[in-house]
């Protein structure tokens, strides 16, 4: 097909796919290792972080504006993140029994 004949012809095309396709890999290991060492709440929490990071850092890069929504979209996600990291403090644990 098209892209067969573009893979054939086109050195950018496949260097940019071989290094997409390892940082992929990268970073679904570096994700592995890190839910090894925490436990799947943690790695949610820090996805959707990284998530709004994202977000936030590429409309600054690109200068591009955030609407009202987008805005409170990134607050809902910082905000759930500062309180998870925070709730322990806020609310203790009930003692073993």
């Amino acid at each position: 097909g098209q892209f067969v004949d573009i893979w054939k012809t086109s050195p950018a095309l496949r260097s940019n796919m071989i290094a997409s396709a390892l940082w992929f890999y990268g970073y679904n290991e570096v994700s592995t290792m890190t839910l090894k060492k925490t436990n799947a709440v943690t790695q949610s929490v820090a996805n959707t972080a990284k998530r709004v990071i994202v977000i936030v850092g590429v409309a600054i890069v690109l200068g591009e504006s955030l609407d009202p929504l987008k805005l409170i979209g990134c607050g809902i996600g910082i905000g759930g993140v500062f309180l998870y990291s925070i709730i322990d403090n806020i609310v203790k644990p009930a003692p073993a029994k």
